[in-house]
């Protein structure tokens, strides 16, 4: 069996699961890169991966179908001989709100940003199962659930089942699987932001700086490597959730730019 261990990480073939993909496997550990449908991004990761040392291979499997997200564990410890954490990064993230939710936009939320996390997870402690070694999952969540608005309500009721499924599975997985989340603020643009609105919606904090995809990776990285650390989540968004407000961070920003 290979001596380095193996992390899942979800959508990690653009963006901020990229990042995490980098920083994990500048770090000892050996990546499964999952991917919906964007293969050639994924391996342009596994070839980054590659050269920093790390064993790498891609993965494609649409989440929110629950087969192929059973699948997905297996596969990945057949190609790549062991399974030791999943970090479920992959997310939809649609904006609606009180006057435009239907029960098709929760599901498409709920399918995409909470469920997996759970069948995932389950997979992970069912290959663990009966051995000695010891897993973790950690999940990535949203500072917008410390600091409510109205905007993006399929998202964040999404956001909020899967936080509420960290503590429990955090309880329903021990002591072999600990379950934890990493909360991020604005870390890279959205929709139709531009850079300026980005940079503007970044200052919107106590620190005057949110997230980078830096500080989100070190995050996951420190609860992967922290045995006493379960059902807990870490707020990395430089104290955005301290602020109260009325809308989502972009509509702000927005209205800051124009």
């Amino acid at each position: 069996m290979p001596s380095r261990p193996v992390v899942l990480v979800t959508g990690a073939a653009k963006r901020l699961g990229r990042a995490i993909a980098l920083e994990l496997g500048a770090h000892g550990w050996d990546v499964a890169v999952h991917h919906r449908r964007s293969p050639a991004e994924a391996e342009e990761v596994v070839t980054a991966l590659e050269t920093l040392g790390a064993r790498a291979a891609s993965f494609v499997a649409d989440l929110a179908d629950e087969t192929a997200c059973a699948a997905l564990v297996p596969a990945v410890v057949q190609r790549l001989e062991r399974i030791d954490a999943v970090v479920n990064n992959a997310s939809t993230f649609e904006h609606d709100d009180v006057a435009t939710f239907s029960y098709a936009a929760m599901d498409l939320h709920w399918r995409a940003n909470a469920a997996p996390a759970i069948v995932l997870a389950r997979a992970l402690h069912a290959h663990l199962a009966g051995s000695t070694k010891t897993g973790c999952v950690v999940n990535l969540l949203d500072q917008k659930l410390w600091n409510p608005n109205p905007d993006h309500l399929s998202y964040t009721l999404s956001k909020a089942a899967l936080q509420a499924a960290t503590v429990v599975l955090a309880q329903a997985l021990a002591p072999q699987v600990r379950v934890c989340g990493v909360a991020p603020g604005v870390t890279l643009p959205s929709g139709p932001m531009s850079e300026t609105e980005f940079a503007a919606a970044h200052r919107l904090t106590p620190l005057a700086r949110s997230s980078t995809p830096t500080d989100v990776a070190g995050a996951v990285r420190y609860l992967l490597s922290a045995p006493a650390v379960t059902g807990t989540t870490l707020l990395v968004d430089g104290g955005q959730h301290l602020s109260p407000q009325p809308r989502d961070v972009y509509f702000l920003a927005n209205s800051e730019t124009t």
